[in-house]
């Protein structure tokens, strides 16, 4: 299993390059990076990044995470992964463009 965090160029760029995060703005305001399983992550890309283009999909397996995972309810009482803790690059599986088609953003193959 793997879950999913979706970030803005920059936010990637400046992960990268710093070998961590916090994760995006929203995450700093709600004091935990944001994932989505992958029954939920076209549903995140659809209302949070609707518009945006130039996105980065990133796969994480969620027992490399340890007990700093935690999957709390949100959207109509679903568990979302929250992860208290900064997320390294190396517990990173892969990266890959996600780019916003005519009908909404194009997911990798096999993530949905």
């Amino acid at each position: 299993m793997l879950i999913f965090k979706i970030f803005r160029r920059p936010e990637w760029d400046a992960f990268t390059a710093a070998g961590e995060t916090a994760g995006a703005p929203i995450d700093l305001a709600d004091g935990f990076i944001h994932f989505s399983t992958a029954g939920q992550v076209a549903e995140t890309a659809a209302k949070h990044f609707a518009t945006e283009s130039d996105l980065v999909l990133v796969a994480v397996r969620p027992e490399a995470l340890g007990a700093a995972l935690k999957w709390e309810p949100s959207r109509g009482g679903a568990l979302f992964p929250h992860l208290y803790r900064p997320l390294s690059l190396s517990e990173v599986a892969w990266d890959k463009s996600l780019p916003l088609g005519a009908s909404g953003h194009i997911f990798p193959e096999g993530v949905l």
